[in-house]
């Protein structure tokens, strides 16, 4: 399976404003980048098609930025992926699958359509909320029990 760059640039973008939410304040988009290590430029686009999606509210000017539009509950990995890149699939592996019927790839066709059935139900159970209590589960681990 492939995700694209802006597939992912889109899943960490939203984490990352699920991690900083409030319900109201704005996250500068430089900032995001630079948390999540993203081109600021290239960013801008994938924030453009979600907020075009309905998962952002955003505000222009220099008390701008982007928050959430949904809870992050609501919002799934698999919308996020469809949303900037359209339907997840399995990558070049699933053109093999369209063969002749004396090609292997024709037989193939019944595991490449269980795999992208089997990615779609990963991607459209997991949610921002789910990635983003794991985050703060990680922080909370890797945090020393004691301060010298």
């Amino acid at each position: 399976m492939r995700i694209s760059a802006k597939g992912e640039y889109a899943i960490k973008a939203m984490l990352d404003l699920a991690l900083c939410d409030d319900g109201e304040t704005l996250q500068p988009i430089q900032d995001i980048a630079r948390r999540q290590g993203i081109p600021q430029r290239y960013l801008e686009q994938v924030l453009l098609g979600l907020k075009r999606a309905g998962f952002l509210h955003s505000r222009r000017g220099s008390a701008g930025g982007y928050r959430l539009a949904k809870p992050p509950a609501q919002i799934t990995a698999g919308a996020l992926l469809r949303a900037v890149d359209g339907r997840p699939g399995i990558g070049s592996a699933g053109r093999s699958a369209r063969g002749s019927v004396g090609d292997a790839g024709g037989e193939l066709i019944h595991l490449w359509r269980a795999v992208s059935e089997a990615v779609d139900s990963v991607v459209d159970g997991t949610t921002i909320e789910d990635l983003r209590r794991q985050a703060l589960e990680r922080r909370a681990s890797t945090k020393p029990m004691y301060h010298i």
